[in-house]
Parts: C-alpha cells; structure tokens; sequence
C-alpha cells in the first residue's frame, strides 16, 4: 500500500510545486486514544502524508491538557484536539495562546454512560417499547429523580467528563439541563474553576482511558467519553450508555485538527499539505459506504494508536452501538469522518461552543454577537481549508461536488433542528439562542 501511495506522489508533484513546498518536512503530532483520532491513524498507514512529501510522527499523549500544552509550546507541530480547545485557548480559558483549526475531524462519536447502579434507579422512570427495551433517546428526566434520592441522602452525584472545554463537558450538561437537572457553573471572577456552583450534578475531569475503572471504583456514577469508553463499559459489563451525542445533538461537531498560529504562521504550505493529507484520510474513512471501516478498525486497535480490542472498536465505527447489553441498535452515522461536510470548519460550529462558555459561565459576561464571530473568524480558518481542497481537485483526487461550494456558503451550517430539547440553532444569533435556554446564563446575568 506504502508503494501504490509513493507511486501516486510522483504523479501530483506539478501540484505539489502549485501549492508549494512544505517548508518543514518533518513533523510530530499528538493524539489521545479515541477512535476518533482515525483521520491521523490513516493519513499515516495509508502514506497521505508522504504524498504530501511529510514525515510524520504520532505521538499519544496523556491527558488533553498536556497535548494543549505541547501544541502551544511547540513541542508538538499539531495534536487531534478537542472542538473547544482551540477557542478556549484563545479567549483565555485555562493557558492563553492562539491556536487554530483548518480542519474538523469528524462528527458524532460520543456517548453518556451510567454505572449498574444508576441505571436500575432510572429504569422504571424510562418509557419502555412494546419489545420491552428502552425508548430512545432517554432523556436525563429519568436521571432527575436517582439525582433527588442522592441528596435527600445526602450523598453528592458525581460524573465524569474529559475536559473544560471538551464537547463531552457542553454535551453532558446539555442532556442534564434539558431534563431538568442544573450541572453547576464556572465562577471564574471569584477564583471558582469547578464549574460545580449551584450544582445538582457534581461534573470533574477523568481522562477518557480511565473512565471505565473510575467508575467500576464508584468514584463517579457515570460519564460523557468518546469511543471506544463507552462500549468498554458494556463489554466489562460495569455499565450502560444511555445516550449517544448523536440524539443530543444529530451530527455535532465532535474533534478537531489544532495548530499554534505562530506554527501555522510559520509553515504555511507544511498547513496546507496536513491539512489534504487529512481531507484524504476522512475521505477514505467514510467512502462507499464505510467500505473501509474494518480495515480501519484493525488499524485503530493497534497499541500506538487507540489499543482497545478491535471488537471493542468495531461495535460504534461499523455503524452500530450497543446500550444495555444485548440491546445493539443500528447507528450509521455514529462515526463520521467526511460526509455532511463533516472536515469544513465551519463559523457555526465555533459560535456554538462559544454559546456553550457563556451559559456555564466560563465567559463570565455578556458579548455581543460580534463578538462570537469574531472570535469564530480567528480561531476556524476555512480559507486555509479551501486551498486544500482545491489543491486535491486540481489533482485529480477529489471533486468539486465533494466540497461546500465556496460561493455560496458563508462559513454556517443552516439552523439546525435536531436536539433532544428541540431547541433550534442559529449561529448567527447566539444571544438569542442563549435566551431560549431555562437552565444557564443569558443576557447580563453573571454567577
């Protein structure tokens, strides 16, 4: 495969030297172990990136804070991050420096797992089928009451997600507002980064590797983690997913590609090369119908990429998922990697996490709507995106079709519809997207 890949570098050199020579060949990027780090794992196996004329390294890394971390200080030329990272870096949550992303990496992948325990407690809260499962989505007002029985006891609910400003945070809290149940606020002006203020959910910070022992130890009564944590749970028999971000929030932005902006700066054909690299690897992920995705997952499964069982692996990225065990349902779209424009680093999809900072109080005041865009605008980089783009339909090796097309779009998906709460949303309006909200911050309230 190695030599087919090689043999295909020869033929697009003229485009190489359109596009420009990588200004630094060789490259090291961090990842954590998530099956939604695959765009990498592929670039890699499949000689994308040599195409590119790159030689690249992947690295894991320990926990998202110390990729960040490598990212900002160079150690690392660019990491798999997580949507908010970038944003939250740049507006000062946590270390301030800017970093941006040409690149979305996929769409979906999550889930919300609840420990034996808490899952007896909601089940006769669940409206149940005529088959006698489940009725999905499960709403979190089913939790709302275990939630109730924990402090009437006194005894304090804790969950897990991997991050601040990780998806997993804004969805978990997401599912828990729209049931009625408060996940706390950050009160970052009086010195309180917990994000547990008025809490009835007590959220803290697991990596994702760890979420199943942490909770088989009964630290946490469950979590929010990408794959493949969730079906581990199931596997170990320790727990049960309840809800995929797929009915959260159907086809959310999930993981990007970051960069330091000064790296990005400095290398701007390198950018430009890792970026088709990866547009390629997406590609290749989903096409014909996710012919690919055994293969992928053998890749995956590897110890230098993700390491779980590749059964394990292969129960979400082959287009299922199984809650309750037995219970395995078909889930197409659980994994995307390039369908529904699912690489185009769209304003909307920032705005959104920016929504998701104000409502919890990680942004502490009111901005404008400007504002968000602005922000949007310096953080997401489609421009760089689309040079990429058309760089890999002047080779030959995409088309046009595959892409948005750049003379009608202006950088926002349409309102979208499908959430468990039914609230619509419209990037350009952020303020008045917040204000539909009964649980978060709106307006000029502060904590």
């Amino acid at each position: 495969m190695r030599t087919l890949a090689l043999g295909f570098a020869i033929i697009s050199t003229p485009v190489l030297a359109g596009v420009g020579e990588p200004e630094k060949e060789e490259l090291k990027f961090g990842f954590i172990k998530l099956t939604d780090m695959a765009p990498l794992a592929i670039a890699y196996e499949k000689g994308f990136f040599e195409d590119e004329g790159l030689y690249v390294t992947l690295e894991a890394q320990a926990n998202w804070k110390v990729l960040l971390d490598r990212v900002i200080d160079g150690e690392l030329d660019g990491a798999h991050m997580l949507s908010g990272q970038p944003l939250g870096a740049t507006i000062g949550i946590g270390t301030k420096a800017d970093v941006i992303t040409a690149f979305s990496m996929d769409l979906n992948g999550n889930a919300i797992t609840v420990s034996n325990q808490t899952w007896a407690a909601m089940k006769p809260h669940l409206k149940m089928q005529t088959d006698g499962k489940p009725q999905h989505p499960i709403q979190a007002d089913a939790l709302k009451p275990v939630v109730q029985s924990y402090r009437e006891q006194g005894k304090p609910f804790n969950m897990g997600m991997v991050f601040p400003v990780s998806t997993h945070n804004y969805e978990l809290r997401y599912w828990l507002a729209a049931g009625g149940i408060n996940p706390g606020y950050y009160d970052p002006q009086h010195g309180d980064n917990s994000g547990q203020v008025q809490a009835d959910v007590l959220l803290s910070v697991t990596p994702p590797p760890q979420m199943p022992s942490t909770m088989e130890a009964g630290t946490i009564e469950g979590y929010c983690v990408g794959e493949p944590w969730n079906q581990q749970a199931v596997f170990k028999g320790i727990g049960v997913p309840v809800v995929t971000d797929y009915e959260i929030w159907k086809d959310n932005p999930e993981k990007v590609f970051g960069v330091a902006k000064t790296w990005a700066d400095k290398y701007p054909n390198t950018h430009i090369h890792v970026v088709k690299a990866l547009i390629r690897a997406a590609h290749w992920l989903d096409e014909h119908n996710n012919a690919n995705r055994a293969e992928a997952v053998k890749i995956l499964a590897k110890s230098e990429y993700v390491g779980a069982d590749a059964e394990v692996i292969a129960n979400s990225m082959t287009g299922t998922f199984e809650y309750e065990k037995g219970d395995k349902r078909q889930v197409p779209d659980f994994n995307v990697f390039f369908r529904y424009n699912a690489t185009y680093p769209y304003y909307s999809d920032a705005i959104w996490y920016l929504t998701q900072m104000r409502r919890w109080g990680q942004i502490p005041e009111q901005k404008t709507d400007q504002w968000y865009m602005d922000i949007a605008k310096k953080v997401y980089r489609p421009d760089i995106y689309r040079q990429a783009a058309q760089a890999l339909i002047d080779d030959g090796v995409m088309k046009a079709a595959d892409f948005p097309d750049v003379n009608t779009t202006d950088g926002f998906r349409p309102p979208q519809t499908h959430f468990i709460d039914h609230v619509t949303y419209d990037g350009h309006h952020p303020n008045a997207y917040l204000d539909k909200f009964a649980i978060g911050l709106k307006g000029k309230e502060k904590v």
